[in-house]
């Protein structure tokens, strides 16, 4: 596809992309109170990410980061619930399939940890993230889930995974 190579996070990824991540929603007039991009911990992925049932995908093009998307089990989320989190990409890899490849790649991830839905927090500025979930299958909710503390999020979205124990 694109010469692109998917990989667990690393301690040296955490400047860059916390670059990435900021500097994508300062783009798109995301910045703001009660996102990531005042979260302390976006400045600490590698180690906010040893968490149990949770992992970071880290997308790398011709050996530069160029952006992630991960899995967390937020505070407060119903019992087997995740959440997609921290979906970035530098502009340049933007359109290309990439985002496509990392949430697929969280979502099978989800799916073999036993998780049995994912759960998203975005705002309508990112617009084009959105219709990439709604193409996955995410579906609205009224109100958010958990305590994720991103007040600044008001787009809240679920999805049910497909796992053998629902399957007919």
């Amino acid at each position: 596809m694109l010469d692109v190579v998917i990989r667990k996070i690393q301690l040296e990824d955490n400047a860059g992309l916390a670059r990435i991540i900021r500097s994508s929603l300062a783009e798109f007039g995301a910045n703001k109170p009660g996102t990531v991009y005042y979260d302390e911990s976006t400045d600490h992925l590698f180690e906010l990410f040893h968490e149990p049932g949770s992992i970071y995908y880290i997308a790398e093009k011709q050996g530069e980061l160029v952006g992630g998307a991960g899995i967390f089990p937020s505070p407060g989320l119903p019992e087997a619930t995740c959440e997609l989190v921290k979906m970035y990409l530098s502009p340049g890899v933007r359109g290309l399939g990439l985002g496509r490849l990392l949430i697929d790649k969280c979502l099978q991830f989800a799916t073999e940890t036993g998780y049995r839905q994912v759960y998203i927090e975005t705002m309508p500025e990112l617009r084009k993230a959105v219709t990439v979930y709604e193409k996955f299958g995410f579906n609205y909710l009224d109100g958010p889930l958990g305590n994720t503390g991103h007040f600044g999020c008001d787009v809240w979205m679920l999805k049910k995974l497909d796992t053998q124990e629902s399957q007919p």
